[in-house]
């Protein structure tokens, strides 16, 4: 959940062969310290060869002084994992990678959906859910005005779209309308940028206004962060002192960008109120960035928010995986709930109420903890202490079946969860991107990743919006 999201996102490092597979939690930015710390996922690229301690919450980002440069806000430590809908079952494989270590995505099978393919075609990355976007200038839907990204990492715990500029082409960037308008900018034309703040690192790069589709729907003129944008090439130092390593490239990221679809409209409501610390800047040059107030309006948009139709949730679908994992995976992501055939509830769904950055309760061997259901999160993460671990991950000797139960914030629904942590070193030798027994410690808090996703439906409403018998923010599943 980039920029909304909480604590835990710890999006994995670049694409080095010589990685080791980190654990990667998502990748947002953090919210105030008011608001639960909450993960949020991003994109996490091959992380490094230590994984990052995914469950600590990231500090949240605090009021940026009008004197300083802006500062940025704390984010979660998670490592990206990237939930794939269950769709119809993948090739049977032979254990073996694919042989060009690529994966066409295939065309959508209706409107209001899209592929989702977990594979590892960029860099040494596991459990990572990508979908292809198509972006224009806005208004403007011509082969020189558009370009199609794929292996754009699907995240439920964060809100917006983020592409790089190198993945989206310069001449295109150029086309793109800067957005301009924050609250404390006296001119009212400064150019805004943002400094988007992950567990494993940041991005940086302008807000830009695009129209974005996926599938068979349109967000028209809403704003993206073009990472990477060279029209900026200064970070603030707030961003680099509080971001860690920069994810402004493919390879650094483990995707050609973001597609936020958590539970927000947009991805920092408290960054409409407050200048905040490494958060949203207003740019009078490109090397001199203050920190801004950014109206809603104006801020990174959920592109499913900002469809027509279909905009109440996503439903993200993907197979089950056998014990040994995956070479690839194919599943399915489907925009709206109860608004077609396609996108019903089960009969006899589990609602979990949850905040709006997707915190609910998950009780783990008579520990209460928060907890979120992220798919830009590449594993299981969770304390304890009994699991031996190696180079960051759950390492048992013998696969162990354990079990969670999870809590509605409403106190009247729980569902008890088994699940199984295999040993991570194990499986890597594999070479395969798809794994459901990934997991590494955590501290003090639960976070359901990828793997929960594998052989599930997993719907996500909308804060406010109805979706079927609810009202979000819920999952359900």
């Amino acid at each position: 959940m980039l920029a909304a999201s909480v604590a835990l996102s710890a999006c994995g490092g670049g694409g080095d062969d010589n990685s080791g597979n980190p654990p990667v939690a998502n990748v947002s930015p953090n919210a105030p310290s008011t608001t639960p710390a909450v993960p949020g996922s991003a994109p996490s690229a091959a992380a490094p060869a230590s994984a990052a301690s995914a469950a600590s919450a990231a500090a949240a980002p605090v009021p940026a002084s009008g004197s300083t440069q802006p500062a940025t806000p704390a984010q979660p430590p998670t490592t990206p994992a990237i939930p794939t809908p269950p769709a119809p079952p993948a090739t049977p494989d032979n254990g073996q990678p694919p042989k060009d270590n690529t994966n066409e995505t295939p065309s959508p099978v209706a409107i209001n959906s899209v592929p989702i393919v977990v594979d590892n075609a960029i860099g040494s990355v596991v459990n990572m859910p990508y979908v292809s976007v198509t972006l224009c200038a806005p208004g403007t839907h011509g082969t020189a005005q558009c370009a199609t990204v794929d292996h754009m990492l699907l995240d439920t715990g964060s809100s917006g779209v983020r592409v790089t500029q190198a993945a989206l082409g310069a001449a295109l960037a150029a086309q793109l309308p800067a957005q301009t308008g924050a609250s404390n900018d006296t001119t009212g034309n400064a150019p805004i940028a943002q400094c988007a703040i992950f567990a494993s690192g940041y991005t940086w790069g302008s807000i830009r206004r695009a129209d974005v589709m996926i599938g068979g729907e349109t967000a028209n003129g809403i704003p993206i962060q073009l990472i990477g944008d060279s029209a900026y090439p200064s970070t603030p130092s707030d961003c680099l002192a509080r971001g860690g390593a920069s994810m402004n490239t493919a390879a650094t990221l483990g995707a050609n960008g973001i597609v936020g679809i958590g539970h927000l409209a947009r991805d920092f409501p408290q960054a409409a109120q407050t200048a905040l610390a490494a958060a949203y800047y207003y740019c009078a040059t490109p090397s001199s960035c203050m920190p801004a107030r950014v109206p809603l309006d104006r801020q990174t948009a959920n592109p499913v928010a900002a469809f027509a139709t279909d905009n109440n949730g996503t439903i993200v679908r993907l197979p089950a995986l056998p014990p040994t994992g995956q070479a690839s995976v194919t599943g399915e992501l489907v925009f709206g709930i109860g608004t077609r055939d396609n996108n019903a509830l089960p009969a006899t769904p589990t609602f979990l109420a949850v905040t709006d950055r997707g915190a609910f309760t998950t009780t783990y061997k008579g520990r209460t903890m928060t907890s979120i259901i992220d798919s830009g999160s590449n594993g299981l993460f969770f304390p304890d202490a009994t699991l031996p671990v190696l180079l960051g991950w759950f390492a048992p000797a013998i696969t162990q079946s354990l079990s969670g139960t999870l809590l509605s914030n409403t106190g009247n629904a729980q569902s008890t969860v088994p699940f199984s942590i295999a040993n991570a070193p194990n499986l890597f030798d594999s070479v395969l991107a798809a794994y459901d027994a990934l997991g590494a410690p955590a501290s003090g808090m639960f976070i359901w990743g990828l793997p929960f996703f594998f052989g599930r439906s997993v719907y996500t409403a909308l804060s406010g919006m109805q979706a079927g018998t609810q009202t979000g923010p819920y999952v359900a599943f």
